[in-house]
């Protein structure tokens, strides 16, 4: 018995959820970074690193979120990401003790979550709706 159902119709939607997917992605470490860029020092206090740590994620993460919107450097820019998201995730699970759901604050699914995702960008490319250079 083939308990395998799918729906053909909805393949041709695939580079679409992958635009969709990195726009997303874009959105959350793009708002991460700008935080960061402008308030290094108070955010460098709230993740527990010096101002120059906390502008080089920011930079990163606003670089990256730059990469996935317009697919150029792709997945050195998905990649980026996926080593910024183990690095929340050794912080969090590691150094602040912080569970898997979190208990007053969010927990290091989040972070796994967009871990995934990114793993998902690196793996296809994100797709074929991507500029195109030269």
């Amino acid at each position: 018995m083939n308990l395998n159902l799918t729906f053909p119709s909805l393949l041709s939607l695939e580079d679409a959820s992958l635009f969709v997917l990195r726009l997303v992605v874009a959105i959350v470490f793009g708002a991460s970074g700008y935080f960061h860029l402008r308030d290094p020092a108070g955010r460098a206090k709230s993740i527990e690193l010096s101002p120059t740590a906390t502008l080089a994620i920011g930079a990163a993460e606003a670089l990256g979120s730059i990469g996935l919107v317009t697919g150029v450097l792709i997945q050195l820019a998905a990649l980026g990401l996926i080593l910024v998201g183990l690095g929340a995730i050794q912080k969090k699970a590691f150094k602040w003790k912080t569970g898997f759901w979190g208990e007053k604050a969010s927990g290091w699914h989040y972070d796994l979550m967009l871990l995934a995702m990114n793993l998902v960008i690196v793996t296809t490319a994100g797709g074929r709706w991507v500029l195109h250079l030269g």
